[in-house]
């Protein structure tokens, strides 16, 4: 649209000529290249003894003001916070004084002057000179809230933190628990690398997966939706403990616990199973709490989850006998199995198994009440195609997934490295895809190329970071826990 073909409001267009007038008498703000800033708003009030009398420059955004004749009290919201400064005419002098009674809200500008308390005792930087350094040209809204604003917020994130900065919290809480979480894996002799995004085989996970196109190669390429199968190739590369924080794509529904992009991470420790991925796990998540919350029993809403206590651990047959009342272990056949679900009016399909049917139960009667950290453990070999069978109950492997209110955040195995095995389970994924599974996957050669080589015994975790921020933050949704989540375009 051409700049003559615009309408704005009468607000946005009287912002406009103010910077036009500005341009006019040479004033272009942003013709200015840097702000040499001396403090935090944070730094000053948290250490007043260290500034007070002594002059600092500030930088942010003009957020209130409260023009009274001569002088004015305005407020400045920088990175860290928010603090007030003071400005007289007969200290700036008539012109500059003239100058800010026109800024706009939201204004950002630079501000030079002394530390000193009000008469009633706010810290504040009484002002000696200031300068404009960007415009802002529309009118920001007094306060995001309610759900009719929610759909905004995640579209103009930028927007909703200027006019709610405790959404920064959320954020500078995020990037603590990542750095915990790096600092807890690299105590315990982690390594960190990177894989790949881009996969030529789709695998690690049961998701559907995106598909793009290499024009060099002339190849379709998928984003990956797990780390899994290169960080196995490292452990039988000879590393024995590697770790990976990264993206990952999964072409599937968006709800309050999924975005089509999302962090994980995976971590991978040779000679160790299932089990020391259970203490592990367990050790992570009361740790990062502690480090970032400073305790491990974390608030959420009415609920308090208590992370300093062991975690309870059950297997997936007894978890679903207890909420449901239908004991698998007297089920022995797949028509069994068929007659339990027709009997709860379960809905399954035509290429399920048993295996597949108990996850059906777990999902209908007990995700839902594990509220406190519970590990699940023995999930049936149908669903876990790269997990080593239980010895002596082969229908059974040695997988976990960490619940807490009601949701997975992790999933961890005693990784299965019998390559002729793991053959036999891609082959069979590579029979549901043919049959219209859009989550199964083929075989992947290259990764069974390197489990001939020889895999040593090794376990491995997956975490939802997101999700794990989302527990320690108690924050409800995903998206809010997402700097920018994935929405659809508004045209």
């Amino acid at each position: 649209m051409a700049q003559d073909q615009i309408s704005y409001s009468e607000q946005e267009q009287i912002r406009r000529d103010k910077l036009a007038a500005l341009r006019e008498q040479g004033s272009d703000p942003y013709l200015i290249t840097r702000c040499d800033v001396t403090a935090k708003s944070s730094q000053v009030k948290a250490d007043y003894d260290a500034y007070e009398g002594k002059e600092v420059t500030l930088a942010g955004r003009m957020m209130a003001r409260n023009i009274m004749g001569k002088a004015s009290f305005a407020r400045l919201l920088d990175a860290d916070g928010t603090i007030q400064f003071y400005i007289r005419r007969d200290d700036v002098g008539e012109e500059s004084y003239a100058a800010f009674k026109k800024l706009d809200i939201g204004d950002v500008v630079s501000v030079t002057g002394t530390v000193f308390k009000t008469k009633t005792g706010e810290i504040s930087v009484h002002t000696t000179g200031w300068t404009l350094l960007a415009k802002c040209l529309k009118p920001l809204p007094e306060k995001f809230h309610g759900l009719t604003d929610t759909d905004l917020r995640y579209r103009q994130r930028y927007l909703d933190m200027v006019v709610n900065p405790e959404v920064r919290d959320t954020f500078r809480k995020r990037s603590q628990i990542i750095s915990a979480l790096r600092a807890f894996l690299e105590s315990r002799g982690f390594m960190e690398v990177e894989t790949p995004v881009l996969h030529t085989q789709a695998g690690g996970a049961a998701a559907r997966p995106f598909i793009t196109h290499h024009n060099t190669l002339d190849i379709d390429m998928y984003l990956r939706i797990a780390l899994e199968l290169h960080l196995k190739r490292l452990i039988v590369g000879g590393f024995d403990r590697v770790y990976e924080i990264g993206r990952v794509f999964r072409n599937e529904g968006m709800d309050t616990k999924h975005n089509p992009e999302f962090t994980m991470l995976e971590l991978y420790q040779a000679f160790t199973d299932f089990h020391g991925m259970m203490d592990i796990t367990e050790d992570m998540f009361r740790s990062v709490a502690r480090a970032v919350n400073g305790t491990a029993v974390v608030q959420y809403g009415d609920v308090t989850i208590d992370l300093e206590k062991p975690f309870a651990r059950m297997t997936m047959v007894e978890a679903v006998k207890q909420y449901s009342g239908v004991d698998f272990d007297a089920i022995h056949t797949l028509e069994e199995a068929c007659a339990a679900a027709d009997e709860r009016k379960i809905h399954y399909e035509k290429r399920h198994q048993k295996g597949d049917i108990l996850n059906l139960f777990f999902d209908e009667y007990v995700e839902e009440h594990l509220v406190q950290p519970t590990f699940i453990y023995g999930h049936p070999v149908e669903i876990s195609p790269l997990a080593k069978k239980m010895p002596g109950n082969p229908a059974y492997t040695e997988r976990f997934e960490i619940f807490i209110l009601g949701r997975e955040h992790g999933n961890a195995f005693s990784e299965l490295n019998d390559p002729i095995d793991q053959r036999q389970r891609f082959e069979a994924q590579a029979a549901l895809k043919a049959q219209g599974d859009d989550e199964a996957h083929g075989v992947d050669e290259d990764f069974l190329n390197a489990l001939e080589i020889g895999m040593p015994p090794t376990g491995g975790l997956g975490v939802g970071v997101d999700r794990l921020v989302m527990l320690l933050t108690a924050t409800p949704s995903i998206r809010d826990v997402l700097l920018f989540p994935t929405m659809k375009p508004v045209d």
